[in-house]
């Protein structure tokens, strides 16, 4: 009685370890999530013109507001004329807030504390009606002298997911435009994935059906240990031997493309593929097999017809979470896709994707300042990308146990 005594409240007591690490690691994943959209729901609350500074034009001017990509069109000397935002036909000037001290002397701003700099800066804007300066809100010209403070609006998320350029350094207005970033890392994920369907699908064709099983059990082994390489080692391959390759073989500018990193990709997803497709197809029942042989048909009928269809869940998952593991990889595409934030039009050009662009600029962009929150909102955007791939893994999963 004694021994099942202590037996039992030695399992009670290792019931409650685990319920108690069960409950500490979901409440830890729970506040890393809550940590992440807190952070990142935060750049929607920021200006769209960089925080503390204003855009300053002459009274006379009718526009009221420019939007952040006509700013930067603007400063850019891009658009040089106020007639093409809509305004009177007067060329632009550009003022930034040191352009005052090539103007004026210490002495004429009244001194060490530059007590007369903000009525200065207001007579340049009033003797020049094409001008828009940019200038710190605590210099602004006083009311009374005839300057207009454009309005400035908080970043929308509508920008954010549509917009085309990711330029978040750029004065006065960053350019958060994440769809470059978005299309560059499901482009090179889905072809990593058709680059490796083929030969991933056919080696677990090979391992469950057809090779022996000494065979297996040394290829399978091997298979898996390509999972244990890290992904730099991945990504020096890829940059010693694979960049130059498919720049001499397609006469390219650069050998840093979508295509590299779609291949790397396909290399490291391989083993994920392999496995679960291997084991789906090994799962097919005997009798299934049996009776597909004894109705008449050969060994590949069975495979194609029979045991492909019965492992087709198994397989979907393989592909599901084969694209989960390429979209979240870092280091290797970062090495070989050239790290360009541009509009991807084909394979053949460099790419940024979202893991990249966080690990490449997360240690210069200033702690709390909207380049900050703007890397967290991306990781916001890849949470909820593996999310829907590991919920749709679980599901297809599901389904195959259902079967």
């Amino acid at each position: 009685m004694k021994r099942k005594s202590i037996r039992r409240i030695f399992e009670r007591i290792v019931q409650g370890i685990f319920t108690l690490s069960g409950s500490m690691t979901s409440i830890a994943i729970l506040l890393i999530v809550v940590f992440l959209f807190k952070e990142g729901l935060g750049l929607f609350g920021s200006p769209e013109i960089e925080k503390g500074y204003a855009l300053c034009v002459h009274a006379s001017n009718t526009v009221e507001r420019l939007h952040p990509k006509e700013v930067k069109l603007v400063f850019d000397s891009e658009i040089v004329n106020w007639k093409e935002l809509g305004a009177g036909d007067n060329e632009i000037m550009l003022f930034r807030f040191d352009d005052i001290f090539s103007l004026y002397s210490e002495e004429e701003l009244g001194g060490e504390d530059y007590p007369l700099l903000s009525h200065k800066l207001g007579e340049v804007i009033e003797q020049n009606p094409g001008i828009i300066a940019f200038l710190p809100k605590q210099y602004l010209p006083p009311e009374n002298m005839p300057v207009k403070i454009l309005s400035i609006n908080n970043i929308s998320p509508l920008d954010f997911f549509t917009g085309t350029e990711w330029m978040p350094t750029t004065t006065p207005a960053p350019q958060f435009g994440t769809l470059p970033l978005i299309l560059g890392t499901l482009w090179v994920s889905i072809f990593a994935i058709l680059i490796a369907l083929p030969p991933g699908l056919g080696v677990a064709i090979y391992m469950s059906e057809l090779a022996g099983e000494h065979i297996r059990k040394l290829l399978k082994p091997t298979i898996e240990l390509l999972a244990g390489i890290p992904s730099v080692v991945y990504g020096f391959f890829g940059l010693v031997v694979l960049v130059p390759l498919i720049q001499n073989t397609l006469n390219l500018p650069v050998g840093e493309t979508a295509l590299a990193g779609s291949v790397i990709l396909a290399i490291m997803a391989l083993p994920t593929i392999i496995t679960i497709a291997e084991d789906a197809m090994r799962n097919t029942p005997k009798a299934m097999r049996e009776a597909s042989l004894a109705l008449g048909a050969t060994h590949w009928q069975t495979i194609y017809k029979v045991i492909i269809p019965y492992a087709a869940s198994g397989i979907s998952a393989a592909v599901v979470l084969g694209i989960g593991r390429a979209i979240g990889e870092t280091m290797a595409v970062m090495m070989v896709t050239g790290n360009a934030a541009v509009m991807p039009h084909s394979l053949f050009e460099s790419v940024r994707t979202i893991p990249a662009t966080i690990a490449a600029e997360l240690g210069e962009a200033p702690s709390d300042g909207i380049h900050y929150q703007s890397l967290f909102l991306l990781g916001c955007v890849l949470f909820i990308i593996t999310m829907i791939i590991s919920v749709t893994a679980e599901m297809i999963s599901k389904k195959r146990h259902q079967m």
